[in-house]
């Protein structure tokens, strides 16, 4: 069978080599960066086509002979990207961080008889399989919460920061209103916002603060509260608030000495180089997701524990093997016939599957990404709100 990965930054470049390892599939890697497709070459069963994917136009000649298209472009571009790949009728498996709401797809994905897994990544991605499998077990889930985050394994002033998955996609984090629940009700804030410390054994100390990384869960999930929140060193949120307010991040254009510039375009480029992960360094990925609700009367509460690190054996960074890893896995499911469902399907449908779930955590367990799940049963004052 032939996948097409469309965009391999250091995540696809994961992916490409992951899926790789299967004889039964060859593999085409697509990307306009020179460099990240010499990083590919002599894989086995790996092809390499240079070609830009801004022009959504020219994607249906691209993948005409593919059995599954894994979409790894920036969110800027993935909801036109993943449109296209529907439109030729192709599954697909979604890992670009677009704003736009993937369920107005679904009509088209049914009407092509397409399977498109979308947020296929870690966060959102494994965070909303944990919380389709537990919705699935209680009766009524009451709680979601999820603190999540990919740092460098050395923090580094003046940043506290590198940038582990696409630099873009971090702004629009930074940027982008979020979106959370609150009594059954959506409240949003603005992005950086209610910083609060937080201890993680193995790491230290850690600020969480209010990203919009609920999406499809607040469509899919019945619970009154839910939140995800964006874990970073202290320090760089209220660095990021100073370059947000004062206009850095804009997209509308200035004049600057008789010349247009759109402010974000001048930081992105000032940034991204700097927040660039050197050879040789490292970086670190660490969730918690908690889960609360009933069944049969008691009270639960589910959490999940998530520390991965970077692999020095195949110097893949910890970003690429949770994210990628998981859209590799996946797509072997939907390839397979494992995972079925036609249309728009968020990963939290991964989760309520019991053998999609197992298979998920199995594969996991291969790649030595380890997840604990712990739980325990709760008085009423137990409970958060």
């Amino acid at each position: 069978m032939h996948v097409i990965v469309l965009g391999v930054g250091r995540v696809g470049q994961a992916m490409v080599k992951d899926l790789a390892q299967d004889g039964g599939l060859t593999i085409t890697a697509v990307d306009n960066n020179l460099m990240a497709l010499v990083a590919l070459e002599g894989v086995p069963q790996v092809q390499t086509l240079h070609a830009d994917l801004r022009d959504s136009r020219g994607v249906p000649a691209l993948i005409a002979d593919a059995d599954l298209v894994i979409c790894a472009v920036p969110g800027f571009m993935g909801f036109e990207t993943l449109r296209t790949v529907i439109a030729a009728g192709k599954h697909a498996v979604d890992i670009s961080f677009f704003e736009e709401d993937p369920f107005l797809l679904d009509g088209l994905a049914r009407d092509h008889g397409v399977t498109a897994v979308v947020d296929c990544g870690v966060a959102p991605g494994l965070c909303n399989i944990l919380a389709g499998h537990v919705a699935s077990v209680l009766e009524r889930l009451e709680r979601y919460v999820c603190y999540v985050g990919g740092l460098p394994q050395v923090r580094q002033w003046p940043y506290e920061y590198k940038a582990v998955f696409s630099p873009i996609d971090v702004l629009e984090e930074y940027t982008r209103p979020a979106r959370f629940v609150e009594y059954g009700r959506e409240v949003v804030r603005p992005a950086l916002s209610d910083p609060e410390l937080l201890d993680f054994p193995g790491i230290g100390t850690l600020e969480a603060f209010n990203t919009d990384g609920l999406r499809t869960l607040q469509r899919t999930l019945t619970a009154p509260f839910m939140k995800e929140k964006t874990l970073r060193y202290p320090g760089h949120a209220e660095l990021m608030r100073v370059f947000r307010e004062t206009g850095l991040f804009d997209k509308t254009s200035v004049e600057v000495e008789g010349i247009s510039v759109r402010p974000i375009a001048l930081t992105s480029r000032l940034l991204f180089e700097r927040w660039q992960l050197q050879a040789g360094e490292q970086d670190f990925t660490v969730m918690q997701v908690i889960l609360e609700g009933e069944q049969k009367g008691r009270q639960f509460r589910y959490t999940y524990e998530l520390l991965d690190h970077y692999d020095v054996i195949t110097q893949t960074t910890s970003m690429a093997r949770t994210t990628g890893y998981t859209a590799a896995i996946i797509a072997r499911q939907v390839l397979r016939g494992q995972f079925a469902q036609r249309g728009i399907c968020p990963p939290e449908n991964i989760g309520r599957d019991a053998a999609c779930y197992a298979d998920l955590l199995a594969e996991y367990s291969r790649r030595n990404i380890l997840v604990r799940e712990t739980v325990a049963t709760l008085e009423a004052s137990d409970l958060h709100v």
